[in-house]
């Protein structure tokens, strides 16, 4: 099980808090063994370490990098905004129904959307959520702006989609595959991720659910490469060089 390890001793009450919170393990000491991934909490915030002199850095969300603002100012959120129909309708809420770190649920916030980030997994939700927290308590106008847009449950997505009934505009998935723990440069967040989520076996339950909810459109981020999701084929496709879009008007 992951544990939750105060970076020094002003932080032991709040990772204890967590712990009991997440129903996760709190321990005063990081793991002793190499390669054990645990959550860390000090004054930067909560992120994700891997134990041992030769892990890599430590993940953490932080809405208000320099790549999250470089992703912007240079325009990169412009696939993701035309997939879900930026500027074709105004307000539009969506489901992210596979959050992860939360970088794409952020850039739809930033666009000027409603967004609910779903994550199932405690460890994920407790970094979202802390990630969350310090946007909007940076005193940063823009960052601030976005992450008000922003709302979190930690929860199962299916189970989610199929208890409530009102529906919303978009559901935006970007499961975990297996054919992304193959590739040499997959980011080290996402390797770390995939290490300890493990791929996503429900996928195709996931869309299911995702069309019984969404009133506008479905969209699937998916490798420019690899195949749409079984069930259905999309109604069309909005493609870049490394990711591609598909998407699933809903009538």
């Amino acid at each position: 099980m992951i544990s939750v390890t105060p970076a020094d001793a002003h932080h032991q009450a709040h990772a204890h808090a967590l712990a009991v919170e997440l129903g996760l393990h709190y321990s005063e000491l990081p793991p002793s063994a190499d390669a054990i991934p645990f959550l860390s909490y000090s004054s930067l915030g909560v992120d994700l370490r891997l134990s041992g002199p030769s892990a890599p850095g430590p993940v953490r969300v932080d809405f208000g990098a320099g790549d999250m603002r470089h992703r912007r100012r240079a325009g990169k959120n412009e696939l993701l905004g035309r997939a879900v129909g930026v500027g074709k309708r105004d307000n539009l809420s969506v489901i992210d129904a596979t959050a992860g770190l939360g970088r794409d649920s952020f850039v739809l916030a930033d666009l000027g959307c409603q967004v609910m980030m779903l994550e199932r997994s405690a460890v994920a939700f407790a970094l979202l959520r802390n990630g969350l927290d310090r946007g909007l308590a940076s005193g940063d106008g823009w960052l601030q702006a976005a992450c008000s847009r922003l709302r979190l449950e930690c929860v199962d997505s299916i189970a989610y989609m199929a208890a409530a009934s009102e529906k919303v505009d978009v559901i935006y998935l970007d499961p975990m595959f297996p054919e992304r723990q193959k590739s040499a440069r997959v980011r080290k967040e996402m390797w770390m991720f995939q290490e300890l989520l493990g791929k996503d076996e429900d996928s195709e339950e996931l869309l299911a659910a995702a069309f019984g909810r969404a009133s506008y459109r479905v969209v699937v981020k998916r490798p420019a490469r690899a195949p749409a999701l079984p069930g259905r084929a999309p109604g069309f496709v909005i493609g870049g060089r490394k990711v591609r879009f598909d998407v699933y008007p809903v009538t």
